[in-house]
């Protein structure tokens, strides 16, 4: 191979990991020449309408998988909370990096923690998984969408907009926007349970034997096991973007601790579920997890959590 093209959104962060990526294939394979194919997207164009209601965050990845099936780029960089579960044929899931934090953080000028904010204070997150987890803790908060890029939303708070906003800490971390505000408190996974394959780079390849090999060497142990774990559980509850879900794996030495969560966006319904189990046992666990969240009504919540989500919330 003597060529290798990176499809991605123009965005900083994306652009950050799309050239993490590149830098790495580049010390990697010195006699490869890496190039980047930057491609802006339906989700990058359209910033006044939530996720959940024009398709989702496939809207990010959905352009670039177009762009590798033409044959314009063999590779494309995602946030692994952003890649769907199901691919396009052709396409596969190639490598997935070690992870940064996987976190939430509430960003803030005023208020240095979630506790600190003051009845009636305005949070922008237009996450329906936060959302629910935020109202659930705090129903007097006003929670109102947030769109655009890192940069966009920390804008957004400076200029005012918002009492605080919710963003993945690793975007913020990966980009040293930590500074920008005065307040950057991490929220513990206990509090709240991040997205599947938070803090995880996903590297989505055309289906060939010759990429997937190249690309292989960027893969980690760890994050692969618990982000197989948080998708199998999210891909068997048939969830995406549009109802709120929440699932965290950690593994430590031989053990793994995986917590899941399910609900109504308005936080007055929630279901939890937490196993420990061994290693080994990380092929099914993710599955074994939604079977026992199901089992507690997981399937009807999210139904209704799904109407509620359009008639109300995003409507």
């Amino acid at each position: 191979m003597r060529e290798l093209i990176i499809a991605t959104r123009g965005s900083k962060l994306a652009l950050w990991q799309s050239m993490h990526i590149k830098a790495k294939l580049e010390e990697k394979y010195p006699d490869i020449n890496v190039r980047l194919n930057i491609i802006k997207t339906k989700g990058d164009k359209i910033l006044d309408t939530p996720l959940a209601k024009i398709g989702g965050k496939g809207l990010f990845t959905k352009e670039l998988e177009d762009a590798m099936l033409r044959g314009e780029a063999h590779i494309a960089v995602h946030s692994l909370k952003d890649v769907p579960v199901v691919f396009p044929d052709g396409l596969k899931l190639g490598a997935i990096t070690k992870r940064e934090d996987v976190r939430d953080a509430l960003l803030s000028e005023k208020y240095d923690s979630i506790n600190a904010l003051p009845k009636g204070a305005v949070v922008g997150t237009t996450s329906l998984r936060r959302r629910m987890q935020l109202l659930h803790a705090r129903c007097d908060l006003i929670i109102k969408n947030l769109r655009g890029n890192i940069n966009t939303r920390i804008d957004k708070l400076k200029n005012g907009e918002f009492d605080a906003i919710i963003l993945a800490a690793a975007g913020v971390k990966r980009l040293e926007l930590e500074n920008e505000v005065k307040y950057f408190s991490l929220i513990d996974t206990d509090f709240m349970i991040p997205a599947m394959g938070q803090a995880a780079l996903g590297v989505e390849a055309i289906d060939k034997l010759e990429i997937l090999e190249t690309i292989c060497f960027l893969n980690d142990e760890n994050a692969i096991i618990e982000t197989k774990i948080e998708r199998d559980f999210v891909e068997k509850l048939n969830g995406g973007c549009q109802v709120p879900i929440g699932v965290n794996a950690k593994l430590s030495g031989d053990s793994l601790s995986i917590n899941g969560v399910v609900g109504l966006p308005d936080g007055k319904e929630l279901l939890y579920v937490k196993i420990e189990t061994a290693k080994n046992a990380y092929k099914t666990a993710g599955s074994e997890l939604a079977d026992i969240i199901i089992k507690k009504g997981a399937k009807e919540i999210l139904r209704r959590a799904e109407k509620m989500a359009f008639e109300t919330i995003l409507s």
